[in-house]
């Protein structure tokens, strides 16, 4: 769905002859998803040789999100220190490596530990930046960003016309689009909605959790069913297309047809495995407990917001960022400002 299309859905609507005024528009930006995107894909340096095109980048990419979704509210959240604990205790694998890689080939990095001091030094420099900014940053130990958007999504919109815009190139978010929960994916510039779904993988948002349960996920370090593809699991389980199931449900079709498939063999001996997948990939039911969501409330509930465009453009300035941003005093202001409105 195209934007124009998407802000006409979104657009004031008409009761009684009477215009009634459009519900809240909630931006939730996957943090280290928008830094890493503009890390990996602009070999930017500033004249003293320092790597910057994370930092520039995510500002540039954050404005550009903004300006297209006009949010009343912005969040931007970060994974916490030990994050992934959680799911490693399920599956030991999970993310393991990601760490070990480089994600660019320039020579401004000599090797992988010049390549990742920038990214920490970058990404605490774009905290410092945030706090000047209008918008609300969450980061919680042991918790990851996945599960505090999640989280966020559910509880936000108060009623059918509020609406919450997860911004992520993320495909676990795919199972959060409902009529109140929008993805945009900025690799495919593309709006997911309910139909968007449909129309990509022939199941509901709500089956999606268990096409990743099935197929696994290889960023993540998550094996799927040996033999099954995307094709192979429409195929195999064509219910997926015509209403919601459950993982049992799966599982019941796999016993049932046991003999006919390998595929169905395959998912009948590894019900422990697919188990582990589903609670792993769930943002149904998110790895956060009673007290952190009593925290991310009180941010939510919070009016406190901070607005200093010029110590913003101070530090931009300081970091000699150039022209990363064009005009950027009058970018943080036309960007920002009606945010604090």
């Amino acid at each position: 769905m195209k934007q124009k299309e998407l802000l006409k859905l979104l657009d004031d609507v008409q009761e009684n002859g009477k215009e009634t005024a459009s519900g809240e528009r909630f931006l939730l930006i996957d943090g280290l998803n928008l830094f890493f995107r503009n890390f990996a894909v602009m070999n930017m340096v500033n004249p003293d040789g320092v790597h910057i095109g994370g930092l520039g980048g995510f500002f540039r990419s954050l404005g550009a999100e903004i300006r297209r979704i006009e949010p009343t509210q912005v969040y931007v959240i970060f994974d916490g220190v030990g994050s992934s604990n959680n799911r490693k205790n399920i599956i030991p694998e999970y993310k393991s490596g990601r760490d070990l890689q480089r994600i660019t080939n320039w020579e401004v990095f000599d090797n992988h530990d010049e390549e990742d001091d920038s990214k920490v030094d970058q990404i605490v420099r774009i905290i410092h930046y945030l706090k000047t900014l209008p918008v609300k940053t969450i980061s919680i130990d042991k918790v990851e960003a996945d599960d505090i958007i999640a989280h966020l999504s559910r509880i936000l919109p108060k009623n059918d016309k509020d609406k919450a815009f997860i911004v992520s190139s993320d495909k676990d978010f795919i199972q959060l689009v409902s009529k109140n929960v929008f993805l945009y994916r900025p690799m495919e510039k593309e709006y997911y909605t309910r139909q968007t779904v449909y129309d990509k993988y022939n199941m509901s948002p709500e089956n999606f959790i268990l096409h990743k349960t099935l197929l696994g996920d290889n960023s993540d370090k998550i094996k799927g069913v040996k033999g099954l593809g995307e094709k192979g699991l429409y195929k195999k389980f064509p219910e997926l297309q015509e209403r919601d199931l459950t993982l049992k449900d799966i599982i019941q079709i796999s016993e049932s047809k046991f003999k006919e498939h390998v595929v169905y063999a395959r998912i009948v001996q590894m019900v422990n495995e697919l188990e582990k997948n589903y609670k792993v990939m769930d943002l149904s039911n998110p790895m956060i407990d009673e007290r952190d969501k009593e925290y991310l409330k009180e941010i939510v509930d919070s009016k406190e917001l901070s607005y200093i465009p010029e110590q913003f453009v101070a530090m931009y300035h300081q970091d000699k960022l150039g022209g990363m941003i064009r005009n950027v005093d009058f970018w943080v202001k036309d960007v920002f400002a009606k945010l604090v409105i």
